[in-house]
Formats: C-alpha cells, sequence, structure tokens
C-alpha cells in the first residue's frame, strides 16, 4: 500500500470512530472536586453512547488535602448535575487506587466496568482529556477505543479544591449548582474544619520555602516491621494527619544515612524493645517510594525498610508511643484498613509485604 493510501485509510478510521456510537463510555477520575470540564467531557459520552461509567479514583482513602470528598459526596456532584432521566445512565463506581502497581489498578478498574456491564467484551470505549494524566491511562487499554476531548477552559480541580478549604466559595463559571451544594454541606461538618486548619498549617509550612531558589525535596526514611503476622504502626501526634495511622520514619539528618535514620526514627517513635543489632540483622529489604503526589508538605521522597523479626513464643515486643507518635501498637495484617493509613503508607505495605 502506498504511503498516500495509507494516510487515507488512516483518515476513514479516524472518521468511523469520531461518529462510533458505544454502549458504554468510561470516564475515571477523581473529580476531587466535580467541575464544569469533567462535565463538559459527560455530556460528550451521553451523546456518544448508551450509558455513562464513571470510575471515581482514591476511593476508600481517609479524607486529606488531596482527597477531601468521599465517592457517595462526588457521585451526588455528578449526578445531581444532570435531569433524573439523564442521571440514570451514569453509573458511578469508586475506584481504589493501586500506587506502585500498575498491574493491580489496571484490574480494579476492569472489575469496576464489569459491575456495570457484566463482562468485558460488550462495546466499551474509554474517553477523557486529550493532554492531561487520562492520556497516560487511555493507552492502557488497546482492547477498548478512546474518545480523546479538548480540555474544558483548562479548568483543573486543584486550585478549586485548594482555595475552598483554605475558605472560598467556588464560582459558577468553574463548578455546576450540585457541587457548589455539596461543599456548602460539607463546610458545615467537623471534617471540613479540621482540613482547613490542615490546609492553613500547609500553607505556612510551605511559606518558609519561598525565598529558595528552587521548591525543595525531602527525604524521608520508613521502617516497616513484621513479626508473627503483625506490623507496627504509629498513631499520628501532629499535622499533617493528625490522628491517622502511619509506619515509624521521618526526615533524613544532614550527616546519617537512610538506613540510620530509619533505625533512630523507629526507636524515638516506638521504643521497640529489640536489641538494635538483631533490629540490623532482620533488615529483608528496601525500596524507594517516590509519588509525586505523596505528601501535601511538597515533594517529598521515601526509602522504605522492611524487617522481618522472628516468631518468638514470649510474644511481641513491647512499643510505646514516642516523639511525633502519640501511640505505638501492633495491628494485626489482616484488620489494616485503608482509609486510616496517613499518605501512601498502605500503598507502600502492600508493595513490600505483598499483600
Amino acid at each position: 500500500m502506498s504511503e498516500l493510501s495509507e494516510q487515507q485509510s488512516d483518515k476513514q478510521n479516524l472518521d468511523q470512530k469520531s461518529s462510533k456510537h458505544y454502549r458504554y463510555l468510561v470516564f475515571i477520575g477523581r473529580f476531587q472536586p466535580f467541575h464544569a470540564g469533567h462535565k463538559a467531557v459527560i455530556d460528550e459520552a451521553l451523546k456518544r453512547s448508551d450509558e455513562v461509567i464513571m470510575l471515581i479514583g482514591s476511593a476508600n482513602l481517609p479524607r486529606s488535602l488531596r482527597n477531601p470528598f468521599s465517592v457517595a459526596e462526588r457521585a451526588a456532584m455528578i449526578k445531581g448535575a444532570y435531569s433524573e432521566e439523564e442521571a440514570a445512565r451514569i453509573h458511578c463506581v469508586g475506584l481504589d487506587d493501586a500506587l506502585y502497581n500498575d498491574t493491580r489498578w489496571l484490574q480494579y478498574v476492569q472489575a469496576g466496568v464489569k459491575s456495570v456491564t457484566g463482562d468485558l467484551q460488550t462495546d466499551i470505549g474509554l474517553i477523557g482529556h486529550s493532554k492531561d494524566s487520562s492520556s497516560y491511562y487511555l493507552s492502557l487499554f488497546p482492547n477498548w477505543d478512546s474518545v480523546s476531548v479538548p480540555n474544558y477552559h483548562n479548568l483543573s480541580a486543584t486550585p478549586i479544591r485548594d482555595s475552598y478549604l483554605m475558605g472560598a466559595t467556588p464560582t459558577p463559571e468553574r463548578t455546576p449548582e450540585s457541587t457548589r451544594n455539596v461543599l456548602d454541606a460539607f463546610k458545615q461538618t467537623d471534617d471540613y474544619h479540621q482540613l482547613h486548619e490542615e490546609a492553613d498549617f500547609i500553607d505556612k509550612y510551605k511559606r518558609q520555602w519561598e525565598s529558595a531558589p528552587y521548591p525543595p525535596t525531602f527525604m524521608t526514611a520508613d521502617a516497616l516491621i513484621v513479626q508473627s503476622g503483625h506490623i507496627l504502626l504509629v498513631e499520628r501526634r501532629s499535622m499533617p494527619g493528625r490522628g491517622l495511622w502511619a509506619l515509624p520514619g521521618g526526615f533524613l539528618n544532614p550527616k546519617e544515612t537512610l538506613f540510620d535514620a530509619c533505625i533512630r526514627e523507629l526507636r524515638e517513635e516506638t521504643r521497640l524493645k529489640v536489641p538494635e543489632p538483631v533490629l540490623r540483622g532482620s533488615c529483608h529489604s528496601q525500596h524507594t517510594f517516590d509519588d509525586p503526589y505523596r505528601s501535601a508538605r511538597g515533594r517529598t521522597i521515601t526509602q522504605a525498610f522492611y524487617f522481618q523479626l522472628k516468631n518468638d513464643p514470649k510474644g511481641l515486643p513491647k512499643v510505646k508511643g514516642g516523639d511525633d507518635a502519640t501511640k505505638a501498637f501492633w495491628l494485626p495484617l489482616a484488620e489494616l484498613d485503608a482509609k486510616m493509613m496517613f499518605e501512601d503508607h498502605y500503598a507502600i505495605i502492600t508493595k513490600m509485604v505483598g499483600l
């Protein structure tokens, strides 16, 4: 086939794809919050398909500055923006994150779609913006067509969310009435006031670095300790994440190695009753975790060290909270709860332990 014939064929396939009508179109996003740009995508999806599946990401996480709204609240924002007839064609499904494990995330997406369609062989397409993070996931499903929609007025949820948590009121130009109704109601809750306090803390925290020539990158070390099917955790005493469960750990001092920082922070926060030579000899593996959005404080990279302590008929070693920890405690692995975990610590645990 000549180059001209190939170009004509490609154009014909593109024209056919642009006019195709789908049984289902899938829109994946966090919608924190749902704004007019998201609505523009759904409007197009409703024209191009019988039904729309909204996979609402970052489900089953604690409220945070990056993820303040529950799946139910975001579903109310989405479906409330449409008539009863249109809303009946929109299916909202929570989608768990799987940081550091794309394969698991793809499984979650497939399961979410299948929960609506019944199978994965039905006429399915993915819809999203062509020049943002959705471009990445559109390429992960070669068996499904992708429908690209231009970014609506370059809207982003991040500035809307950040200003709202600092006390501002979202404008009608950027958010549907259904979103503003949910945000107005949420503003009256204790959860909002806690997030508002944390947003103010983070704002002041970041102002300390305003005069730096470049945004700082922080380095931390975390300890993942497992013995007899239990994991050692702490409850955070301070913001951000006050009251959440976390791995013991903290910032690297100027003149120490990452491993030494890990041991020091572990001792300071848990008072773990294990001799240091035994502890150092129990290190099984280590891994770097560097998701750009893992911390509200700024770009923070952590090195996690996984320790496997030998089973002991005397029981689990004694621990006691100290320094930045309200308490330290052993938790059965079966009772790990993503909704209680600070930042990406749940993802770190599942990655390193293999849960």
